[in-house]
């Protein structure tokens, strides 16, 4: 399907804007140094008590439903 851009402007698969923004926001964390401190962080919530949620999402999401809505609909 495809989506409307703010500049009026039509995206499909493949969004350029959304990709842009990705780009920058991962660009941006990377400058701030901040990197390990969130993999220490990470790592500790992995040994704690919400590991198995954290566990659980990652399944979700490796099953391409993060949202947790099932199967796709189709008509």
């Amino acid at each position: 399907m495809d989506k409307a851009k703010a500049d009026g402007k039509i995206e499909g698969e493949g969004s350029y804007s959304a990709t842009a923004d990705y780009n920058k926001r991962t660009a941006e964390f990377l400058k701030k140094g901040s990197v390990d401190s969130a993999a220490r962080d990470a790592a500790q919530a992995l040994d704690s008590d919400e590991a198995d949620s954290l566990k659980a999402a990652e399944a979700k999401g490796k099953a391409g439903d993060p949202k947790g809505q099932g199967a796709a609909r189709t008509k």
